[in-house]
């Protein structure tokens, strides 16, 4: 305990310990349903408060896990100080470089509002308040994964302080193991201050959402099958089943267009011969307004995930997928993958050559749900083609890397560890060590 009130001679930032006022708000996780237990929390000022904290913690013998807003946490957190690196806040774009510079802090959202006057995009998923570097370490999948890859690949160069508590500039040429690491295997290697990423041309973009009740699921699934069958890596389709809490379960189609508008309504033409729809929100759009089309929560919240790539969408997967109603579950979505996800990547997911990724998700409210939802979860995993593996990002707090990378890749970032952070200072989401 010593050193933990030490802590306030060593960090300039704000530090929260047990019993203190706002310590259990401190130290809550995205996921209101994990249980995430510290040591204490510490907002870091800047880059040289987290150097500060390594060199403090690797003296004391103490455990650092790094987090900017709590997004991915699984709750293997015991003996550990909690890092919120939310003040790492920096912003900075190049257009004429294409580059953006960005904080350990930054949503993708703010991002892509500073990118979006120069006609360019980062790498966003469906949420725009999920930092870019927690996306990066995770892989990332983004709208536009089809046309440029995992979010990792358009990485160029990491801003990390070390094991020893040094601050270090990380790319290909000058680390070329820890860089690899990095982009998308998890945090066990360094805290991650900042990151330099590639910025992609965005000039027009469509998207939006179409609902329809759930008896049209059968009509929606067949022309999303058709339409993913042949779309250009441009085009990106969703498609959920939902069942949101005192309404009637419906299908959505989410679907963004990295083109022209009118291109676009030809390659979605089979949706416009479905039934009418509840509602469509198609339209050209900024890439700043991504977030708007799942309309995904701000907020923390309690949730209950399970991921799955699935080999093939042919007709025995989709006679499983509507066999039953969806409840006990808020949503199924299907993402369809495939493009430039599926080429060589460096990066410990490499390429992801399964066509669609599944994320099915449900409301843990009382212990007799949870149960529930877990189990049709399972259930309906069974049901399908899966491969075996899960992109890590996806991953959910009773699972581990081995369930998304290969033995091969895990052995080798377990050697990445032992070399870099061989007193295990720092502890991920998901460990490395197991």
């Amino acid at each position: 305990m010593n050193a933990l009130h030490g802590l306030r001679s060593t960090i300039r930032g704000q530090i929260w310990l047990p019993g203190e006022p706002d310590f259990d708000t401190a130290r809550r996780p995205w996921n209101l349903a994990v249980e995430q237990p510290v040591e204490a929390v510490v907002e870091a000022a800047d880059a040289g408060d987290v150097a500060a904290l390594v060199r403090h913690a690797r003296a004391a013998g103490l455990t650092i896990t790094a987090q900017p807003n709590g997004h991915g946490a699984t709750g293997r957190t015991a003996g550990t100080i909690l890092l919120r690196t939310r003040r790492l806040d920096t912003l900075q774009v190049d257009p004429a470089t294409r580059r953006a510079r960005v904080g350990a802090g930054v949503p993708s959202g703010r991002v892509q509002a500073a990118a979006a006057p120069h006609g360019l995009t980062g790498l966003p998923g469906s949420s725009p308040v999920v930092s870019v570097a927690g996306v990066a370490l995770g892989g990332g999948l983004s709208w536009f994964g089809r046309a440029h890859g995992w979010a990792a690949d358009s990485v160029t160069a990491f801003d990390v302080v070390d094991a020893d508590g040094r601050e270090r500039h990380i790319t290909a040429d000058t680390e070329p193991d820890l860089f690899w690491a990095l982009r998308g295997g998890g945090g066990s290697f360094a805290i991650v201050t900042a990151l330099e990423l590639a910025l992609h041309p965005a000039p027009s973009l469509y998207g939006g959402r179409v609902l329809w009740r759930a008896e049209h699921a059968p009509a929606v699934l067949d022309a999303y099958r058709g339409i993913t069958a042949i779309a250009p890596h441009t085009l990106t389709v969703w498609l959920d089943l939902l069942h949101f809490p005192g309404a009637a379960p419906m299908v959505a189609i989410d679907v963004t267009y990295l083109g022209d508008p009118n291109e676009a309504r030809e390659l979605l033409g089979p949706l416009d011969r479905l039934p009418s729809p509840l509602s469509d929100s198609r339209q050209p759009m900024s890439v700043a307004e991504l977030g708007s089309i799942t309309a995904e929560p701000t907020d923390p919240s309690a949730g209950s995930s399970h991921a799955e790539l699935l080999t093939t969408l042919d007709d025995a997967a989709a006679k499983a997928l509507l066999d039953e109603p969806v409840e006990p579950l808020l949503s199924v979505q299907l993402r369809h993958l495939d493009g430039a996800l599926a080429r060589p990547s460096n990066s410990p997911h490499g390429p992801l050559t399964e066509p669609y990724a599944l994320y099915m998700f449900g409301l843990p409210t009382d212990p007799a749900r949870a149960e529930a939802v877990t189990a049709k979860q399972r259930a309906l995993a069974d049901a399908l083609p899966t491969s075996g593996r899960k992109p890590f990002t996806l991953l959910n707090p009773s699972e581990s890397i081995s369930d998304a990378f290969s033995p091969n890749v895990v052995a080798r970032l377990r050697d990445i560890k032992r070399r870099h952070d061989p007193h295990h200072i720092f502890r991920a989401n998901f460990p490395v060590e197991g």
